[in-house]
């Protein structure tokens, strides 16, 4: 299984959060007694949790009422976890609670200068933010969301300014910009704050892996949580569960255009940059400059490789530069190499073939080509023959 938040369309808060995870399935009653039960150690709250329709799009709003909106700092916060229990919250949730205000204070001492005991919390530190916490915490551990791979996506900032206990702050909010500095951003939709420090902290700690674009999802389960705004856009969470995806990853495209390089060079390139790490070359015939004919050369690498692998390129072709195209996403099944035993001519021969997966899916088999050119080496039977041997006998076995 895989999980996708995304916070595109409004950004993110706490109470989005909880509600986009109620809707996948958590029961309503037991979310609001935990929220309800840690959250009245802080100040005195009620949870209400309802569905509600933004620009059309039916959601889950999660509404804290707070009466109390004392503060309190990141050491009393602590503290009073330590005495807080229920018997439905595993040490687990609690210490994820945990890491969760630790970024928030982590950010706040950065902006004010001070240190993370000294942080005194106001709006975050309020018993609401920690009904949210708490709530958006258990959720996700109760939806083992916790053991699946987490993915996310850019998060709308909105824009404009807030009023704060130290003045007015433009948007997005410095602690909320210290939390996603290494988190795609941009700004609007809206003059509103859309992402909150208390949602940013809660995303960052739930990723595994920040993309550009939505990964391979089957088998898709969408749930909403929605703000409390009224926009022009949906004022909504989204958050996506599949039961099975295309794993991806990240690549950088490197290319050159090369016009005065012999066939000799080009063979000789290839093979050097398969040897530094390169996942694929490709050398495509092309006009350049002047109508005179050349070459693209185009390699795949890992983003680690990608210097090594330039400075290759440049030293065999004696190219003046080398063009990045970095972080593309690749997304790339899963492999499987299956020996398998074929009978040539009386013989037996073992020839591996690569099998793709897609779960437990085979969407791709394909005979090793070094072992079939061996084996017709030996045999004298053509490579095409041999191959076409190799995916009889394996479409003819089970795989293991």
């Amino acid at each position: 299984m895989v999980v996708i938040i995304d916070p595109q369309n409004s950004g993110i808060s706490g109470n989005m959060m909880v509600g986009a995870l109620a809707s996948l399935g958590v029961d309503h009653e037991d979310l609001i007694s935990v929220m309800e039960h840690y959250a009245s150690h802080f100040g005195d709250v009620n949870v209400e949790i309802a569905q509600v329709k933004k620009s059309g799009i039916s959601a889950t709003y999660t509404d804290v009422k707070c009466m109390d909106k004392g503060s309190v700092t990141y050491k009393e916060l602590l503290k009073g976890f330590e005495s807080i229990k229920h018997p439905n919250v595993s040490s687990e949730v609690t210490d994820f609670v945990k890491k969760v205000f630790k970024t928030i204070a982590e950010a706040e001492s950065k902006v004010h200068g001070t240190t993370m005991d000294e942080v005194h919390f106001h709006e975050v530190g309020a018993a609401d933010a920690v009904a949210d916490v708490v709530g958006a915490a258990y959720a996700f551990f109760k939806l083992g969301f916790n053991e699946q791979k987490v993915y996310g996506m850019p998060v709308a900032m909105g824009g404009g300014r807030i009023n704060s206990m130290h003045g007015k702050l433009s948007v997005p909010a410095p602690a909320t910009l210290e939390i996603l500095r290494d988190v795609p951003t941009f700004g609007g939709p809206v003059e509103k704050e859309l992402a909150t420090p208390t949602g940013a902290a809660l995303l960052v700690n739930m990723v595994d892996e920040f993309c550009k674009f939505y990964p391979l999802v089957t088998d898709k389960t969408v749930g909403y949580g929605a703000g409390k705004y009224e926009l022009s856009v949906p004022n909504v969470l989204r958050m996506v569960r599949g039961d099975s995806h295309v794993p991806m990853d990240k690549v950088h495209v490197l290319e050159t255009n090369l016009d005065n390089v012999t066939g000799e060079v080009l063979g000789h390139t290839f093979d050097k940059l398969m040897e530094k790490g390169a996942r694929d070359v490709t050398i495509i015939p092309t006009l350049t400059k002047k109508n005179r004919p050349g070459h693209l050369l185009r390699v795949i690498t890992t983003p680690e490789d990608s210097d090594s692998v330039a400075e290759t390129i440049i030293r065999e072709t004696g190219t003046l530069g080398v063009r990045f195209l970095p972080y593309s996403h690749r997304s790339t099944v899963s492999r499987k190499i299956v020996p398998v035993e074929v009978d040539v001519n009386g013989m037996k021969k073992t020839i591996r073939i690569k099998v793709g997966l897609i779960g437990e899916d085979i969407v791709s088999s394909k005979t090793e080509y070094e072992d079939a050119k061996k084996v017709s080496k030996e045999t004298g039977i053509p490579v095409k023959d041999v191959m076409a041997m190799a995916e009889d006998a394996f479409k003819n076995r089970k795989l293991s």
